[in-house]
């Protein structure tokens, strides 16, 4: 069997289901759109679907998507820069969707602080590491393990 370079899992699911090709092209412009166009465009314009390199945005007052219309060929061009799945735009008037809401923030768990005991383990089994940074990265993983160590013994 032969082993390749590692790939991307979007590949190897456009590789192996070819019509998300479209479908993932589109995710990644509505997640860059607001960086792409501008916070002002954003608020009144949203990408609806790209189907076949056609990206269609929806706007949401006529004198935005004249606006729009005026300006299609520098936001095609710079959303084709980015993206060269996108090669042309169409602008249609319609409603926008509500933005969806920010994610929570991820649950921080409070670091247990570990006996002294344990830290002059760690700094011993460390210092025989000649690269600082490896040393201080191997250092914190460590710590970390031995911190949700003692945290599951302390659930038991």
């Amino acid at each position: 069997m032969r082993v390749g370079a590692p790939r991307a899992v979007a590949d190897l699911l456009v590789t192996a289901v070819p019509e998300l090709r479209d479908r993932l092209a589109e995710h990644h412009v509505r997640r860059a759109w607001t960086a792409l166009v501008g916070t002002d465009v954003a608020r009144r314009a949203q990408p609806k679907g790209l189907v076949d390199g056609c990206l269609t945005v929806v706007v949401d007052n006529s004198p935005w998507l004249h606006e729009l219309t005026l300006r299609v060929e520098e936001l095609t061009a710079r959303l084709h820069e980015r993206f060269p799945a996108v090669r042309a735009l169409r602008f249609t008037l319609g409603s926008l969707e509500p933005a969806a809401p920010p994610a929570p923030p991820p649950h921080a768990r409070s670091a247990t602080p570990l006996p002294a005991a344990d830290r002059h383990a760690i700094d011993a089994a460390t210092s025989v590491i000649p690269d600082p940074t490896l040393a201080a990265v191997a250092r914190r993983l460590l710590t970390k393990a031995w911190q949700a160590s003692a945290e599951r013994g302390a659930e038991r």
